[in-house]
């Protein structure tokens, strides 16, 4: 799609190495912006480049590990995008990368400082209009990943085809498969944080998440792989059910929805995390209290005929303004500058999402369909 407001799709088939070929041949401008945005984060974390791909190095046996084929996938996005492939494995590995080693942190209190968002809410069938899973989501982040994202629409021989938002030259963000599932995260930190560099990273583990054919088998894998940092991972089933898990790196928490709605923002909220991990997020980023609740409250009013419209309206809450649900530019750790990069609203029952990028400005949506020879279309409204 050539309007440069909206996010283009780009659908990628055939063994993980074509897959990644086609995926950096058609997306290659951005995937050098993304491989640019997190080279300057970790400039600006005092990491000089070769240390950047001493680090990147370090989680290629790892990803290898957990499956050979995504490290075939991520080699091809490299050749086809003609940038290195640390730099890709750099995009997919982010988090962990900017927080997770020494050579990462330039002085404690700078790092006590780093702070992700995103909102999240999913509405169950109960408490919908259409009596189908709503489920939606604000990713916060970076400005600039605004311009170096894309959808990208991954058609499989092996695992359900997968409709996924993601920075360009990653494998997964948020977004559903063909057989319902569909997958949201949300920032997490606890005091068990980046112990074990062994272990898996959080975009890889979500490329995974999203190859299942079932609630049971995603759930499985979150529960079955640990990680090296926290994170929250807001799952649903089209065909009905939700749950959140709350993700230490060695330990998953379980929440259910409540009154039929399920909401998370950036802190732990199972009573049993509570009681076991300690939350250095919380204490940083004080509205992640609210954001929740606020989600929670406007669509409590509405239980029984809640449709996009009323998740939308829920998301671009600007209670406690600039740190609302719906996040405007603002400076950020690092000389950075932070805001809701995007909007998503899933029906994985319809197979759609529409997103609405840099929806600070303008909610504007586009449409993109799991459905074969579907192009992303912006619309004027969302309707099922």
């Amino acid at each position: 799609m050539a309007d440069a407001s909206y996010f283009p799709l780009i659908e990628v088939s055939g063994t993980p190495r074509e897959r990644g070929l086609a995926h950096g041949r058609a997306a290659a401008d951005r995937v050098k912006k993304s491989a640019a945005l997190y080279r300057k984060e970790l400039e600006r974390r005092k990491v000089d480049y070769a240390t950047q791909e001493k680090l990147a190095r370090r989680f290629v046996p790892i990803i290898g590990d957990f499956d050979p084929t995504y490290v075939d996938e991520m080699r091809g996005i490299a050749e086809g995008a003609g940038v290195a492939f640390e730099a890709v494995v750099t995009v997919n590995c982010r988090t962990e990368m900017m927080f997770g080693f020494k050579e990462a942190i330039a002085a404690q209190e700078t790092n006590a400082a780093m702070k992700d968002g995103c909102t999240g809410v999913v509405a169950m069938p109960s408490v919908t209009a259409s009596g189908r899973v709503i489920h939606a989501h604000n990713w916060d982040w970076r400005q600039e990943a605004a311009d170096s994202s894309i959808v990208l629409r991954v058609r499989s021989d092996n695992a359900p085809d997968i409709l996924t938002l993601v920075e360009a030259g990653g494998l997964a963000r948020h977004g559903f498969n063909a057989a319902g599932i569909a997958l949201t995260a949300n920032f997490l930190t606890c005091d068990r944080d980046f112990r074990q560099p062994g272990n898996v990273p959080l975009g890889i583990l979500r490329r995974k998440i999203l190859e299942q054919a079932t609630l049971a088998s995603a759930v499985r894998e979150v529960a079955s792989t640990k990680r090296f940092c926290s994170n929250n991972i807001m799952l649903s089933d089209a065909a009905g059910e939700a749950i959140d898990l709350e993700c230490a790196p060695d330990e998953v928490f379980w929440i259910q929805p409540e009154g039929g709605l399920l909401p998370h923002s950036n802190h732990f909220l199972s009573p049993v995390a509570r009681a076991k991990v300690v939350d250095i997020q919380l204490p940083r980023a004080a509205d992640t209290l609210y954001r929740a609740s606020r989600v929670n409250d406007y669509l409590a009013q509405r239980r029984g005929r809640i449709d996009y419209k009323d998740m939308v309206e829920a998301l671009s809450d600007r209670y406690g303004f600039p740190d609302s649900v719906l996040r405007s530019p603002k400076p950020a750790v690092f000389d950075a500058i932070s805001a809701t990069v995007c909007m998503t609203v899933i029906d994985a029952k319809l197979g759609k999402m529409w997103i609405a990028r840099k929806p600070y400005e303008r909610i504007d949506f586009a449409e993109y369909a799991i459905a074969a020879d579907t192009a992303a279309r912006p619309v004027t409204q969302l309707a099922a």
